[in-house]
């Protein structure tokens, strides 16, 4: 059983003249437990639409979408979110940041700390707790928003480009910690991104879609061993995979 199934899945939004537009029309795609998956396209083909489709925070307008063999009606503690802007409560500490999902549940006190201990050790953060998010770095402050989706022990991470506005250096490194922390926590991830070479070096297969109304049209199985190294990205095989998902890319924008 997949742990994410989407069914010819399709999502019309009313322009601003009140005209339908489609963003998404018949999405299939199965998602199985623990697996990564990247999402790549261009901008407005709906690969945040389907994130926040997942999520339960837009409505179906056609199609099936279950989690765990059971259909998405709404928000659900199964999944969290980590967008692109670095989405912290700037009146709350780091620790308080991380604890906000645990502690709206009702976990008690003594729970919440180990919880947010160990998920601020897992990204790295010892030592910050008590900081504020506008005394961090911008890749400190996505670290923040990881732990903090983490904290709630979700089944499914949803990920919409969240190293896109950090620079280079800082994203190789948050690539490399996301991939340990998604080995040690298990969760499923869909990761979206417009970058074809972080798809490439994260993911277990990777979505290509193309443009609006958006439909997939390729997916790519990537056959690299885990755990990855940055060494990867110059082999042959790597440079392989990037190119197959490019030409994807390339034919669908040419068809257009």
């Amino acid at each position: 059983m997949a742990l994410i199934d989407a069914r010819k899945v399709g999502k019309v939004y009313a322009n601003r003249n009140g005209e339908p537009t489609a963003a998404l029309e018949d999405f299939t795609l199965e998602v199985e437990a623990n697996e990564f998956v990247g999402i790549v396209g261009p901008s407005g083909c709906g690969k945040t639409t389907f994130l926040m489709l997942v999520a339960g925070l837009e409505t179906l307008t056609s199609g099936e979408l279950f989690l765990e063999d059971q259909p998405v009606e709404g928000p659900d503690p199964r999944h969290a979110i980590v967008f692109q802007e670095f989405l912290l409560f700037p009146w709350r500490t780091v620790r308080q940041n991380v604890e906000f999902g645990p502690e709206v549940r009702g976990v008690s006190r003594e729970k919440r700390r180990q919880i947010v201990d160990g998920y601020i050790s897992l990204v790295g953060l010892e030592g910050f707790e008590d900081r504020y998010p506008h005394e961090l770095s911008g890749g400190m402050r996505q670290k923040a928003a990881i732990a903090r989706a983490l904290a709630n022990e979700p089944r499914v991470l949803l990920m919409d480009e969240p190293f896109a506005s950090l620079d280079a250096l800082t994203r190789e490194t948050l690539q490399q910690e996301l991939l340990r922390i998604w080995q040690q926590t298990e969760a499923t991830v869909l990761f979206v991104t417009h970058s074809i070479s972080e798809a490439v070096f994260l993911s277990d297969r990777v979505v290509v879609m193309g443009p609006r109304p958006g439909k997939i049209r390729g997916v790519a199985r990537i056959g690299l061993p885990r755990p990855r190294k940055r060494e990867i990205l110059t082999s042959p095989e790597f440079m392989g995979y990037e190119r197959h998902i490019r030409e994807l890319v390339w034919d669908e924008s040419q068809r257009n």
